[in-house]
């Protein structure tokens, strides 16, 4: 019987996107019980960091338009958890603001993500961790 040859072994890009794909889909289970999608809670995310912010602003931190940043920004209004309001420095110009709610989902998504990742990573010691976390802050910039 001919012997089968060897599969090729998994290429680093391979085991890097099927890491990410197991992340993405850890946050979406972390994510259900709010009903938030992944745009809307780093949004929610920018708006704890820093408080209300101007649309462009929001956007940049998001890396994402304008015009897809109004889309999220008009769910999270349409689920009370964001407001927009006038920016006192100029008004001409609205700022985007969590209302109470929106702090309280936010903090929930931030225990959950907090949680999942630390069940995810728990398989690596801590020296692994601290070589991983270096290694893709150095991937990152």
């Amino acid at each position: 019987m001919p012997e089968e040859p060897d599969e090729p072994e998994e290429t680093l890009a391979e085991a890097f996107r099927g890491v990410a794909r197991q992340l993405r889909h850890q946050a979406q289970r972390a994510l259900a019980p709010w009903d938030v999608s992944p745009s809307e809670a780093r949004a929610l995310g920018v708006l704890t960091r820093h408080g209300p912010v101007r649309l462009g602003t929001l956007s940049e931190h998001l890396r994402i338009a304008a015009r897809s940043a109004t889309e999220v920004v008009d769910a999270l209004e349409k689920d009370g958890l964001v407001e927009r309001r006038p920016d006192p420095c100029d008004r001409r110009a609205t700022l985007v603001a969590l209302t109470d709610r929106g702090a309280q989902v936010s903090a929930g998504v931030r225990a959950a993500r907090a949680a999942e990742a630390e069940e995810f990573f728990a398989r690596l010691d801590d020296a692994d961790r601290a070589s991983l976390t270096r290694i893709l802050r150095s991937l990152r910039n």
